[in-house]
């Protein structure tokens, strides 16, 4: 992977740019949200295609496994048709040439060039190439169930909503990665998300990934593309605030590869946090608890922090406020660690939580100051690539 990447064109020029060749609009009409159900029948005169979207860049150890579990999917009908749109970030190890030996094998599947090398782009193009009815996205590292993608479509007819996915569950492989997983489960570390529910079924504010019928993505005007990340929350919230339904399904099964270290875990949240600055200026609504409790925190050890060399009371209050921390974020990993290895489970669990409220927390303080009160550009650290 390249040490850093230009910085997004979108963000550049201050606005999105995949999507304007074909005139999209932004504010969707209520009665773009909620669409008949009669494509959805899987009846002869109904033949349908779904199309499947792929953000991707130097995923060559992965690449290929990932188009085998995706072109093997089971569809609502036998006679329903699957297409693969992967969108490469300008991929430099050998991922594209694995993806135009299968695409030349396999008429099912497409790629198109990403020149911006992140996601909310990569979508867009995707969607704009993509010819089904209903578009899929499907990210590289997650593994899925063999019904991912006809149960997405089953729930989009069913519930009606204008989005559909599933929980966004976590499995590592080896340590730390285990215990990063099993942190992102942690009701402490997660802030109790519905999205972190995998047997909850309902609305919700947003899914994992996500599946959408193409009308309706196109005329929400797609992904913004002058966000780096939680472009995904982003586009809910649009849909929410316009009166359609986000639909989170237990059916809808994957599991989600994450970081493999702290480092890294870090620097995702750090984005997370950066980001969700913009989505909060530009629908100016305020943050929720669960979004400003990371900063808060981070703000008032700093705020402590200063204070100790003049006093005693910030100094027994900075050692209070970590005592209880460290405590709690032990306490939450050792209940969802496992043996034989518990007390080293139970420390990673606690270590990956507090990378999450630290990273998430001083990527917020740092958007605030970088982006509203001194009004730069993003920085590399906000628009670095983090895996």
């Amino acid at each position: 992977m390249r040490a850093s990447t230009p910085m997004p064109m979108a963000i550049a020029r201050g606005r999105c740019s995949a999507l304007t060749s074909i005139c999209l609009t932004t504010r969707p009409s209520a009665s773009c949200l909620m669409r008949p159900r009669r494509f959805l029948t899987g009846g002869g005169a109904d033949r349908m295609r779904i199309s499947v979207i792929v953000p991707c860049r130097n995923e060559a150890s992965h690449i290929e496994a990932f188009l085998d579990s995706v072109l093997a999917q089971q569809l609502p009908a036998i006679h329903d048709v699957l297409e693969v749109v992967v969108a490469d970030g300008m991929s430099n190890d050998g991922t594209r040439a694995l993806i135009d030996k299968r695409a030349n094998a396999d008429g099912r599947l497409m790629v198109v060039d990403n020149p911006a090398s992140i996601t909310s782009t990569a979508l867009n193009l995707a969607a704009v190439r993509a010819s089904g009815e209903i578009v899929v996205r499907m990210d590289v590292h997650t593994v899925y169930s063999p019904d991912y993608v006809r149960e997405c479509v089953r729930a989009l007819a069913d519930t009606g909503a204008t989005c559909v996915g599933g929980a966004w569950l976590p499995v590592g492989q080896g340590w730390p990665q285990q215990a990063i997983a099993l942190a992102f489960s942690s009701r402490f570390g997660s802030g109790g998300a519905a999205s972190r529910r995998i047997d909850f079924s309902g609305p919700v504010d947003t899914v994992y990934l996500g599946a959408w019928r193409r009308e309706d993505l196109l005329r929400l005007g797609g992904f913004d593309e002058s966000l780096v990340r939680n472009q995904d929350d982003e586009l809910n919230l649009r849909i929410v605030r316009s009166g359609g339904v986000v639909w989170q399904s237990a059916s809808i099964r994957s599991t989600y590869t994450p970081r493999a270290s702290f480092v890294a875990l870090f620097r995702q949240f750090y984005q997370y946090g950066y980001w969700k600055v913009p989505v909060i200026r530009k629908h100016r609504l305020p943050a929720s608890p669960r979004h400003l409790a990371p900063f808060v925190f981070v703000a008032g050890l700093a705020g402590l922090t200063a204070l100790t060399p003049w006093s005693t009371l910030a100094r027994a209050a900075l050692a209070t406020v970590l005592g209880v921390y460290v405590l709690t974020a032990l306490f939450s990993g050792a209940a969802l660690a496992r043996s034989p290895h518990r007390l080293r489970d139970a420390a990673g669990i606690a270590a990956a939580i507090a990378c999450m409220h630290l990273g998430y927390g001083l990527g917020f303080g740092h958007a605030l100051v970088e982006l509203l009160l001194l009004r730069r550009m993003p920085g590399a650290v906000a628009t670095r690539l983090t895996r």
